[in-house]
């Protein structure tokens, strides 16, 4: 069963690496959450290091000046590792060949670009028509559109059998109080119509691999890992084999009762029980 805590710190000294979700957890996409900050920067003075690790489709240093602007102090973490960074690697070694149709804002252009890696110069954005395979950051604008509204592109392109790369396998994101369709929404529908996606964020094993490397860090040094996402960060640290705190005022916040910051226990276990992954603990929210 899972445990309800009301502070990381009630759990703290037993883990040496703390694996922490941003969105959701440390900010909402407009602002840092200042309870959650506090508790980061209490674990690192406690000795611990904190990693923190995203579905987002962007490399390590875009994200870190998102992190700046939203007041996420550099003292909070010892290190940002995204699925952007996993999947870039992917990407530069070919996996879905060198000419590639990028579903994707702007903003996710430097996916492509911030890299000194010399295989990055094989590597050409083409029109559907002409691509070998389909590099998927997000929707072109998450603010109105769905997956739906790529039903017809996304046929075309499994008619071709091309394969899908998805560097963000989160399905929805809270923008402030907006929810918004991500990369790997498109990639589940292009799953569900028989096509071929590959995955690189949580809950798959390589961002885990990447986030003790970056720390330093081996697996014998036990960890514990944050998020809101039941089937992303949660399923991640299941399958790795690592604690977890569900943060349930995030994502899921309206399946637990009236308060955000404390679950209603009956309505967690029910909930959990229906998607049949169990978290070591659980929280309202990160403090």
């Amino acid at each position: 069963m899972t445990r309800i805590i009301h502070e990381l710190a009630e759990i703290g000294g037993d883990y040496g690496v703390l694996f922490c979700d941003l969105w959701g957890c440390v900010h909402n996409g407009k602002a840092a959450y200042p309870a959650a900050i506090a508790a980061l920067q209490r674990w690192r003075l406690g000795g611990g290091k904190v990693a923190l690790v995203t579905n987002a489709p962007r490399p390590r240093a875009m994200v870190e000046q998102q992190i700046d602007r939203l007041g996420v102090p550099r003292d909070a973490w010892d290190d940002i590792v995204t699925s952007g960074d996993a999947a870039q690697d992917a990407m530069l070694a070919g996996r879905v060949g060198s000419r590639v149709w990028h579903v994707g804002p702007d903003r996710d252009l430097s996916f492509f670009t911030d890299t000194d890696d010399p295989r990055a110069a094989a590597l050409e954005r083409v029109a559907l028509e002409e691509a070998e395979g389909i590099v998927v950051t997000g929707p072109y604008d998450d603010l109105t559109e769905t997956p739906e509204d790529y039903r017809e592109r996304l046929a075309a392109a499994r008619a071709r059998n091309l394969p899908l790369l998805c560097a963000n396998p989160d399905l929805v994101v809270d923008y402030g109080e907006q929810r918004l369709y991500c990369a790997g929404a498109l990639a589940q529908l292009y799953e569900e119509m028989g096509g071929e996606a590959l995955y690189f964020g949580k809950p798959h094993a390589p961002i885990y691999d990447l986030a003790r490397r970056r720390l330093g860090v081996g697996p014998e040094v036990p960890a514990l890992a944050i998020g809101d996402g039941i089937g992303t960060d949660i399923a991640g640290a299941v399958a790795q084999g690592i604690d977890s705190i569900f943060v349930t005022g995030g994502l899921a916040a309206e399946f637990m009762g009236g308060d955000v910051e404390s679950p209603d226990p009956a309505l967690l276990e029910r909930w959990l029980d229906g998607q049949g992954i169990h978290p070591t603990f659980a929280i309202g929210r990160l403090r």
